[in-house]
């Protein structure tokens, strides 16, 4: 088992560009490649699925969480070193983060969305230190900066709140920061 685990929220649709599948494979690659274990889902459609399926055709230890109500939807991926099924989203979501040392969000739809605000907020309250990464494939994340921007200036949150998370233009210079981490 790979020392260091990197949760990866992303989606399980392919979204509208080929950039955004051909980053979740080459992140997949590359997680396993360094010998990171890959935390997610579970799912083996969109985004996800290309994530697990390239770490482990590149020999990567794999975590999967689904729970049982999106086992036909998400199709949960079997062959995973490690599959759980939970009984609720919560649960899901607390067994990834509770199993990951970094944080690494692909583009995504509200489920993403929802795991990288718990967790920054989780990260703002003082709960966890752990790297959030945001791999910025093809500015697909520069909305949601200027949307926690606009709540800073708005009065909502302080400014301290933007180092908790970083964007990365793509897989090598996300790689390079999550090495990084582990110094």
């Amino acid at each position: 088992m790979s020392s260091v685990s990197v949760c990866v929220y992303c989606g399980s649709r392919a979204g509208s560009r080929p950039e955004y599948m051909a980053d979740a494979t080459a992140l997949g690659t590359a997680l396993a490649c360094e010998g990171y274990r890959l935390v997610y889902g579970a799912g083996d459609v969109g985004l996800m699925g290309a994530v697990a399926r390239a770490a482990q055709t590149a020999g990567g230890d794999t975590f999967g969480v689904i729970p049982g109500h999106l086992l036909a939807r998400e199709v949960g991926k079997r062959d995973l070193s490690t599959f759980i099924v939970t009984e609720t989203m919560h649960e899901r979501k607390k067994v990834m983060f509770m199993n990951a040392d970094a944080i690494v969000m692909l583009p995504g739809g509200a489920g993403s969305l929802d795991e990288f605000f718990e967790v920054l907020t989780w990260r703002q309250l003082g709960l966890h230190e752990k790297p959030i990464l945001l791999l910025d494939t093809a500015g697909y994340w520069a909305p949601l900066r200027a949307l926690v921007e606009h709540v800073i200036a708005q009065g909502f949150a302080e400014a301290s709140l933007l180092p908790y998370f970083r964007s990365l233009p793509d897989v090598p210079s996300l790689m390079e920061a999550l090495a990084a981490t582990r110094a």
